[in-house]
Order: structure tokens, then C-alpha cells, then sequence
């Protein structure tokens, strides 16, 4: 039988636990319909679940259509459990995305968009609650083109003209068979769809079993069926523990057969399958076999993790989306925190969105959780698994450090009858990579098996920042060199050199603090939309209108955590109830108040003990410690960055003959005569001090020519605004707007001819309903329209904000707050009347050049003979008869 494993993900409250009961109802699985808020959902298992009316925990149910078999997996729809949701997509074939019709496409629902994305999962899309008052259709088409992808196209109506237009501008090769057939074949639109070209959209009610029926018809004919090695593998996703506490590995076999009493191993444990279930709903089914394709739950395991690949799996990249929020568990009185401590972990391995911190100076448990509703939860689950009632406090942010500059790291570790040198590069990320290890030492210096024990070193410890003590993120750390001894360096030489090598450059680095942001969608009434941006202001965020529709008007934007937290309830109270915010976690991003964090947390790291910045060198058969300043005096290996400067300082000599001349430093004097006069001396000379790090191993830089490098030039003008400064202007749009606009287009249009510079005028559109970004080329300029809710500003801005380090920009405007907001960016200004003066000014010299080259251009021959020529020509007129 075909076997297919598909995911239903949703925005909270869209309709997603319902669309699940629906389906099992209609496929024959279930008897009856259940509804959560009758506490009777199939999936809902759990009393927390069913108490709250939210899905916690994800679950799987097997359901069958036709001839395949469908394993569906319901993800929680809730911002604070969205983890649990992300390594279930790690076992997806398809994924069902729920939208809500009365709502649209919410705040959360772009952030599920944006993990299926990264994870390459093809969508099914079925908008749900199309019942309700208000819903419409054709709207909810553009919205989701223009919020989630223009491959959003309806499958109610396959088979049409218009069907096979909208498929045709998706893929080529569809387009190709559509003008050659007039139709295309449903191999190709499952390929599409495969490929993320194609995203299937259905319209119902899943309430009222509408549009359901002909959802799963269509997700069983353009879903394909994936194949399958013979090799065995397998994806761990999830952890669990049944009633009676038996530990469960969650997995999805990729490859091969899985049978009882078979033994895995990822390499580093090896343990035997007990028993094999097949979950559906709260019930199982105990199997001997299983075979690819399959979702299943394993007894017998004691050290699987989430993530964790088996056979021919790789292990999953560490999850996007992590915990922002810090809070003390208060145990009850005579609750010892070291019992306590195990038994906590076990919650950590079931639930992704939850860390369990012990703080070993404080001596107290942190849970590092996504959100509050997770403290509930988390209680709740400790009461009735272990019998104990804790508290949590009020909770802080979960700050993190990355660094902004290129260091060398350097370790080293030799106590007596030790030795371990470990040089390492720290080089800043992009935002939201993570950590990244790798190694790039030769193996002359140091052996393979030791580089890969370092970075096994590298990647075990969770590694502190040096300002707050907060983990470090967003960084790439490569093993570059080091040293061991042949006799006396063991394992665990190196794990300190490594730890230290990280330390003593972070230490030297520019590190800098970052904080959580969310991503917030606002929707509030219209006239309270300057309150609403001037909180936001407030809070550091940023943000702008998306759409409005005259009563109702929507804010995107971003703000960090910490200042947005309690903000839902203000919009509740100023809104009177009508203002509703959606959040989800956007990443980190710089802290707003560095300072302010830095000195509230008050972490220093030269007296963190179990995080040591300096090193441990050997003199005289005793150890002595180097303060992290001091290390490069002392290290054995030469500094790798330092020679890497030297090479690339013999290529520029070789390839560069011309240097710009400097004026010679005291210290390039003192070389000089100790190299001339002193030379002689040996080793006379009466003192010597010990050289700096600085004066060992980084030579002054020399300052090298380079050709200017010349930036494409770009005027954007502000249309209206300039129309409106103009007098002659202003004057004929009060007649005929098309006039004025058509007049400055001529202007602007020569201006062009004359500067040969990108033009572009900005023209707002955002108060035309439905009106999409239009960009139209008018001879030698470009004319752009700007899209519903969008204001020429808010363009110009964000072109020159995107574009200032590839252009020389220039902004004509006459609007104040503008011209401070360009001037932020970096770009050159014009007033209105400066641009007139500009344009009048190129006129004036072109037409001055066309003169005297007019006046160049009239030779005559006469001009430039001699006079003894002249007067013999005069001669030869007169005896003419």
C-alpha cells in the first residue's frame, strides 16, 4: 500500500484540530465527530490539551484513502509550543497549512510559511471557517499571493481555462505544454507541486464537513508517493513516555525495515528495539515489523534525542526557533534542587521549547521557556508526573552575544606532565546561523584525530559570551592550529585548551549583546493606528501599515521582547476590545539597551571559574596562569592571522608597485638605528623590556592605493511632493493632474539625457484598493505606483536603506521628516527647489555647448588664408571680364 506522511500546521485557533477530526470522520477512522470544545477531539489526548481547547503535544492518527495509507501528525497551533511543531516537519512528506477565512493570513501563520520554506516541504493550503460573515474568496486569493507565494493558486475549479493559465505562469515547463496541448498532464502539476511551484488552495468548512471531501480527493491525486532505499534509516523527532512511564523514541524509517530485537546505533551508544507501536490517537498497536515510510514509537531506547538520524540519516541542523524566556523554579520547602534536577530532564527531552539551566554560583534550576503559557503547562506536568508543586518567578529575557570583528583565539594548557595548544578563528555569522565548526589545520602541525576531538570539544559545550555571560550565537569558529606532545598530551589537555582558545578571543573581540525580537502582526481600528505606532516608537520597535480598508488597518513591523511582553493587554484596554496582536518570534538581533543589560546582569568574566579566559603555561616544572591579555607573549605556535598578514602583505609588494607615501612613525625610527647604528652591539645593550602582543605578532598596517571605485548614480523624486512645490506645477494640477505628472516626467525625462543617471520617480498609490507595486519604464526613467498601503516615503526609504552601499543615492523631497530619515541612510538630499535649480542649471550649460559648438561649426575658408592670398584673390576677381 502507498504510504504517505503528511503534517497540519496552523495559526492558533484557525481550525486545524477540527479540519482533523473532519478528515478521520469522512475516511471511515472514527464513528462520531468530536469537537474541542466539547473536550472530545481524537487527537486531543491529553486533559491539559482538552481543558485549554489547544493542541500541546504533537500526535499522529492512520487513516486510509483509497489505496494509501495516510499517517496525518496534528502540530500545536500556539506561538509557545511552535518548537514542538518544528522537528515534526523533519518526517514530512506534505504539509496541510490551516488559514482561517475570517482572519486571513495571521502573524504566525507567515512564521510555519517560513520553516516549510527552509524545510522544503510541498503545501496543501485549505482555508477553513468559509461559513462565517464576511469571507471572501477572491481576497483571500490575492492576500495569500502577495503574503505567502504567487504559486497559491485554487484546485476547486481544476480543469478550466483559467485553472490552466494560473498553472502555466508557475513553471515553464507547464507553460510549454499549455500552449502546446491546451491543458497539462497531472503528472507535471504533481511535480510542481513537489517542487514548491504549485501551492493547492481549498475553500470550507470544516465544521460543516464543506469543501473536506473534495480537499482529500485532491491531496490524494496530486500527492506523490516517495520512494524508498533498501538501506535502513531512520529520523528521530520526538520523545515521549507512556501512563506507565516507559521512555518512547518517535521515528520515521527512511530506508530498509525495522524489526523487535533489531540493535541500532548512531556511533557512540548501541541498544536493541524492545518493542515497535503504531500510535494512532491515544491507542497502539504493537508490531513485530515495519517497513519504510512508516511513523512509529520504539521502546528499548534510553539515549536517542530529537534530531538524531539512524542508518543512513544525517543528524537535523539545530532548530530555528528557541526559548526567549528565563524563569527560576521555586521548589517547595525541603525539596532538594539536585533531586529535583533528573527528574526535570525528563520534561526537557519530550518538550524541544524547554531548557533546563542549573546555575552551580546561584544554585537554583532556570527553565528557559518560548512563552508564558508554557509555565501552566509545565507545572501542570510536574504535579502529576513527580508530585510536586512548584512556582516560577517573574521571569527575564534570554539575552546571547555574537561578535562583530575577525579574532584569533589562543589556548593552552600545561600544568605539569600536560601540554595543549589550540589556535582558533571566531569570524561574526549572519544572523540566525548559529554556531558553525569546522577545521581547516593542517595535519603537519596537528594530527586528524586530534582536530576532531577539538571540535567534538567545540561543539559539546554550551560556550559564554564575555559581556552577560549569555550563550554566544551567530558565529563560525574554525580550528586553524595547535600543538601536542608526544608523550604527555591526553583528551582532556585539549578540552581545556579549546574552552580557553574560545574564551581568549572572545575576550579580545568587539562582542556585542543581542535580545529577542518578535515579529508582530496589529490589527486595530483605523483612527487609533498614530497610538499604536507612536507605543511601538516607544517600545524600539518599527513598524508600517500593510493594509486598511477605511475602518480597520493592519501594522507589520518588528520590537524586541523584552518591551513587547504585556503589550496585548494595552491594545485590549485602548482598543476597548477591538485591537488584536499576533507575535512570533523573529530572532536576535542587537540589544536597545546594551549598556543597561550589561550592567543590570553584572557578570564578569574574569571571575567566572568554570569559564577561564587566560591560560596555563609551564616553567621550571610548575605551572603558572596567563591572564587572557598576556597569552600570545607565552603561545608556542605562531599566530596564524599574523602569518596569513605577512603573506598577503609579500603579495600586494609583488603585485602593487605604487604606494601612497605616510609620514614615518618614531617606532619605524627606533628600528632604524637599532638596525644601522646598534647592529654591531650583540647582546650589550643594558635593558630589554618584554615586546606586546601587538609589537610580536601584528605589523603596522601599510596604507595602499586602490582605484576609486565609482557607484552607479540614482535620483528618486518624490512625485507629488515635487508636483506640489513647484508653483507652475502645482498651479495645472489644480486643472489636470495627468498634466502636472505628464510636465515633470518631461523635465525629469531630459534632466536624464544630460546627468545619464538612474531616475526613478515615486508616486503614491497607497490609498487605491487592491493596487499591487507597478514599476513602469517611460523612456529613459522609471516610473513606480506604490502598492495598497504603501506611501512614496515608505518606498524611497526602504530602496535606500537596501541599496546604499551598491549606489550613490539621491533623495528629491521636500517633506522634513523624510530628509532626516535619508540622511540617516546615508544618501544625498535635494529640496524641491534644489532640484529645479539642478534641472535648470543642466539646461542652461547643455544649451550654452550646442552654441558654441554652432559657432565652431561655421568655418570659412577666408578665415584662414594668408593676406598675400587674400590680396592675389582680390586680384584675380578684378581682371575676371
Amino acid at each position: 500500500m502507498n504510504k504517505l506522511v503528511i503534517g497540519i500546521l496552523a495559526h492558533v485557533d484557525a481550525g486545524k484540530t477540527t479540519l482533523s477530526e473532519s478528515i478521520l470522520y469522512l475516511s471511515g477512522k472514527i464513528g462520531k465527530l468530536g469537537r474541542v470544545d466539547n473536550k472530545d477531539a481524537y487527537l486531543d489526548t491529553y486533559e491539559l490539551e482538552r481543558a485549554r481547547g489547544i493542541t500541546i503535544f504533537s500526535k499522529q492518527a492512520i487513516f486510509e484513502i483509497g489505496e494509501t495509507q495516510i499517517t496525518l501528525l496534528d502540530t500545536p497551533g500556539h506561538v509557545d509550543f511552535s518548537a514542538e511543531m518544528e522537528r515534526t516537519l523533519q518526517v514530512l512528506d506534505y504539509a496541510i497549512l490551516v488559514i482561517s477565512g475570517a482572519d486571513g493570513v495571521q502573524g504566525h501563520t507567515k512564521t510555519v510559511w517560513r520553516l516549510l520554506k527552509m524545510y522544503q516541504i510541498p503545501v496543501f493550503l485549505f482555508v477553513n471557517k468559509m461559513d462565517q460573515a464576511g469571507t471572501d474568496k477572491d481576497k483571500l486569493i490575492k492576500e495569500m499571493k502577495d503574503q505567502l507565494d504567487d504559486g497559491c493558486i485554487e484546485f476547486g475549479q481544476a480543469k478550466t481555462e483559467g485553472f490552466y493559465d494560473q498553472l502555466a505562469m508557475c513553471d515553464e515547463i507547464m507553460m510549454e505544454a499549455y500552449l502546446e496541448a491546451g491543458h497539462i498532464e497531472t503528472a507535471q502539476i504533481k511535480k510542481a507541486i513537489l517542487e514548491r511551484k504549485v501551492f493547492p488552495c481549498f475553500f470550507g468548512s470544516a465544521l460543516k464537513l464543506e469543501g473536506v471531501e473534495p480537499f482529500m480527493r485532491g491531496l490524494v491525486k496530486y500527492a506523490l508517493i516517495p520512494s524508498y532505499p533498501d538501506e535502513f534509516g531512520a529520523k528521530i523527532f520526538k520523545i515521549a513516555r507512556d501512563e506507565q512511564g516507559t521512555r518512547l523514541t518517535h521515528m520515521k524509517l527512511t530506508g530498509g525495515r525495522l524489526k523487535v530485537k533489531d540493535v541500532l546505533t548512531n556511533g557512540i551508544w548501541k541498544e536493541k528495539v524492545n518493542q515497535i507501536r503504531i500510535y494512532s490517537g491515544q491507542k497502539f498497536e504493537a508490531v513485530n515489523e515495519i517497513e519504510a515510510g512508516s511513523v512509529c514509537a520504539v521502546t528499548g531506547l534510553s539515549q536517542t534525542r530529537p534530531g538524531e538520524g539512524l542508518g543512513i540519516e544525517e543528524v537535523s541542523a539545530a532548530p530555528v526557533l528557541e526559548p526567549v524566556l528565563s524563569y527560576q523554579i521555586i521548589l517547595p520547602e525541603g525539596c532538594d534542587p539536585r533531586v529535583m534536577l533528573p527528574k526535570l530532564r525528563q520534561i526537557e527531552e519530550e518538550e524541544p521549547e524547554l531548557h533546563i539551566v542549573w546555575d552551580e554560583q546561584l544554585q537554583e534550576i532556570q527553565a528557559q521557556i518560548m512563552g508564558e503559557v508554557q509555565i501552566e503547562i509545565l507545572q501542570s506536568l510536574i504535579q502529576s508526573r513527580f508530585g510536586v508543586e512548584v512556582a516560577f518567578d517573574a521571569g527575564r529575557i534570554v539575552y546571547k552575544e555574537t561578535i562583530a570583528n575577525v579574532v584569533e583565539g589562543v589556548g593552552h594548557f600545561e600544568p605539569l606532565r600536560h601540554y595543549a595548544e589550540v589556535h582558533v578563528i571566531l569570524t561574526p555569522g549572519e544572523p540566525g546561523s548559529g554556531l558553525q565548526f569546522r577545521a581547516e589545520c593542517s595535519e603537519d602541525s596537528l594530527s586528524k584525530s586530534w582536530q576532531r576531538l577539538i571540535l567534538s570539544h567545540l561543539e559539546e559545550k554550551n560556550h559564554k559570551g564575555v559581556l552577560t555571560g549569555s550563550a554566544i550565537t551567530d558565529m563560525k569558529i574554525t580550528l586553524v592550529s595547535g600543538r601536542a606532545h608526544n608523550k604527555h598530551t591526553d583528551g582532556g589537555d585539549f578540552r581545556e585548551a579549546t574552552y580557553r582558545a574560545v574564551r581568549q578571543g572572545l575576550k579580545e573581540a568587539e562582542s556585542i549583546v543581542l535580545e529577542p525580537y518578535y515579529a508582530f502582526q496589529l490589527e486595530l481600528p483605523e483612527k487609533m493606528v498614530g497610538r499604536a505606532m507612536n507605543d511601538i516608537e516607544k517600545m524600539h520597535g518599527t513598524c508600517e501599515i500593510s493594509q486598511t480598508n477605511g475602518e480597520t488597518a493592519v501594522l507589520v513591523g518588528s520590537a524586541p521582547v523584552v518591551t513587547m511582553r504585556n503589550y496585548q493587554k494595552e491594545v485590549v484596554a485602548y482598543t476597548k476590545g477591538l485591537g488584536r496582536l499576533f507575535c512570533s518570534l523573529k530572532g536576535y538581533e542587537p540589544c536597545h539597551n546594551a549598556e543597561e543589560v550589561i550592567e543590570s546582569i553584572g557578570y564578569d568574566s574574569e571571575r567566572d571559574l568554570e569559564n577561564p579566559t587566560g591560560s596555563v603555561f609551564c616553567a621550571q616544572g610548575a605551572g603558572f596562569l596567563v591572564s587572557w591579555d598576556e597569552v600570545k607573549d607565552y603561545m608556542h605556535v605562531e599566530s596564524y592571522l599574523q602569518k596569513k598578514d605577512d603573506l598577503s602583505g609579500e603579495t600586494v609588494r609583488n603585485q602593487i608597485p605604487y604606494t601612497e607615501e605616510r609620514s614615518i612613525s618614531l617606532e619605524e625610527i627606533d628600528q632604524i638605528i637599532h638596525n644601522t647604528f646598534y647592529a654591531n652591539q650583540g647582546r650589550k645593550s643594558g635593558w630589554k623590556r618584554r615586546k606586546t602582543a601587538g609589537e610580536s605578532y601584528y605589523e603596522p598596517v601599510t596604507f595602499v592605493s586602490r582605484p576609486k571605485e565609482t557607484q552607479e548614480e540614482y535620483l528618486l523624486v518624490d512625485g507629488y511632493n515635487i508636483i506640489h512645490a513647484w508653483p507652475e506645477l502645482k498651479e495645472l494640477a489644480d486643472e489636470n493632474m495627468d498634466g502636472a505628472r505628464m510636465k515633470l516626467l518631461d523635465s525629469l525625462s531630459n534632466y536624464q539625457g544630460i546627468r545619464k543617471c538612474q531616475v526613478i520617480v515615486v508616486f503614491d498609490a497607497y490609498r487605491v484598493q487592491g493596487h499591487s507595486e507597478e514599476v513602469i519604464d517611460d523612456y529613459n526613467i522609471h516610473m513606480v505606483f506604490t502598492r495598497e498601503a504603501q506611501t512614496a516615503d515608505q518606498y524611497i526609504e526602504k530602496f535606500a536603506h537596501d541599496n546604499q552601499k551598491k549606489y550613490h543615492i539621491t533623495v528629491a523631497t521636500s517633506d522634513g521628516l523624510e530628509q532626516l530619515i535619508i540622511r540617516g541612510a546615508g544618501c544625498s538630499l535635494l529640496s524641491a527647489r534644489e532640484l529645479k535649480v539642478e534641472i535648470e542649471g543642466a539646461n542652461e550649460r547643455i544649451k550654452q555647448e550646442y552654441q558654441e559648438i554652432q559657432g565652431r561649426d561655421r568655418n570659412y575658408l577666408i578665415d584662414v588664408l594668408s593676406a598675400e592670398a587674400k590680396q592675389q584673390m582680390k586680384e584675380l576677381i578684378r581682371e575676371k571680364p
